[in-house]
């Protein structure tokens, strides 16, 4: 049976491939896998996304679990934006440990009204669409993946469900529609933020685009763009 928050946890890397280690406990051990073996290294994200540095994502993923720390993270750029806050232009030192989004908050995986595994899953075709948005997911791409998902062990139920949404072509209306709160559209491009750094046109432009659809005002994207750069660079450090 698939497991939503399991899946979710593989993208943003919170466990080594093979092993019943996190990234955190295996850091410096990770780092060298990753030059030798960059399957190893980067959990599913390495499969899907590529290994750059801009696909890394925070520590908090590891702690808190992917679901967690994505609405954390969310909810700390909602909040900046929501008390005036000016987005900062570079990570500021000694940023303080992102925590999960307050229970008694629309952010909190517990409140989801679709229920949190669907929403889990919205969250994961969420960031499969972002890493095709480059358009470097060809068919050649595709078997190369499929190949890779093997050799991962992520379970047959897991490997079929990314490979039928790789293979999906791109619809912002289903995906849109996934999200039914205004908390949970910002958790959606979120956690398209997280899975690309928008460095060329089409990847700025699809960020661009999702966030007019789902109707984020400018000011508090520049928060979540503000809120997830800082997470990239603490987790890079």
């Amino acid at each position: 049976m698939l497991d939503p928050k399991k899946l979710l946890d593989d993208l943003l890397g919170s466990q080594i491939p093979g092993t019943g280690s996190t990234v955190r406990d295996k850091a410096g051990q990770a780092v060298q896998m990753a030059k030798d073996n960059p399957l190893a290294a980067g959990a599913l994200a390495a499969v899907l996304l590529g290994t750059g540095t801009g696909r890394q994502v925070t520590g908090a993923a590891i702690k808190l679990g992917g679901l967690a720390a994505i609405g954390g993270l969310a909810y700390k750029a909602y909040q900046n934006y929501k008390n005036g806050a000016e987005p900062a232009q570079k990570p500021p030192a000694g940023e303080p440990e992102l925590l999960p989004p307050p229970a008694d908050t629309a952010f909190h995986p517990s409140q989801a009204p679709q229920g949190e595994a669907e929403f889990t899953l919205t969250l994961v075709r969420a960031m499969i669409s972002a890493a095709k948005a480059d358009g470097h997911v060809d068919d050649e791409e595709r078997q190369k993946i499929a190949d890779k998902l093997k050799l991962a062990g992520v379970g047959a139920e897991a490997e079929k469900f990314l490979m039928e949404e790789l293979e999906r072509p791109l619809d912002l209306d289903t995906l849109i529609a996934g999200a039914k709160t205004d908390a949970q559209k910002l958790e959606l491009y979120t956690a398209s933020r997280l899975t690309i750094d928008p460095d060329t046109r089409t990847e700025r432009g699809y960020l661009d685009l999702l966030a007019g659809r789902l109707g984020l005002p400018d000011a508090l994207v520049d928060h979540v763009e503000a809120t997830v750069s800082a997470a990239k660079a603490q987790a890079e450090a």
